[in-house]
């Protein structure tokens, strides 16, 4: 089994910074693509970001697009998203989520590995 842990989330004003990382443990070999989702009072959860095993195929959702940056660094079995000029509508609990497949994907449903949250919030 794997497990997904995510942290450094917190409150930032507009414009401010954050940089969530994503600490995966047990059988952590299993996973390949790992992603960004989000979630907001109300809403559907939505894919943000997403990276291939060796980091070098990103996917973003286009309201996070030159906003975001995911990354991460398998040795340490860490995926990483770094937000900067955030913005109120960035508000919500942040995922991250793992799969056992080497392509990017946006969908949910490919993922089979989820952390609890942290949440962010971004005040104006």
């Amino acid at each position: 089994q794997v497990q997904l842990v995510e942290s450094g989330g917190g409150l930032v004003q507009a414009g401010g910074s954050l940089r969530l990382s994503c600490a995966a443990s047990g059988r952590t070999f299993s996973i390949y693509t790992m992603a960004w989702f989000r979630q907001a009072p109300g809403k559907e959860r939505e894919f943000v970001a997403t990276i291939s095993w060796s980091g070098g195929s990103t996917y973003y959702a286009d309201s996070v697009k030159g906003r975001f940056t995911i990354s991460r660094d398998n040795a340490k079995n860490t995926v990483y998203l770094q937000m900067n000029n955030l913005k109120p509508e960035d508000t919500a609990v942040y995922y991250c989520a793992g799969g056992r497949f080497s392509a990017t994907s946006p969908s949910r449903d490919d993922y089979g590995y989820w952390g609890q949250g942290t949440q962010v919030t971004v005040s104006s």
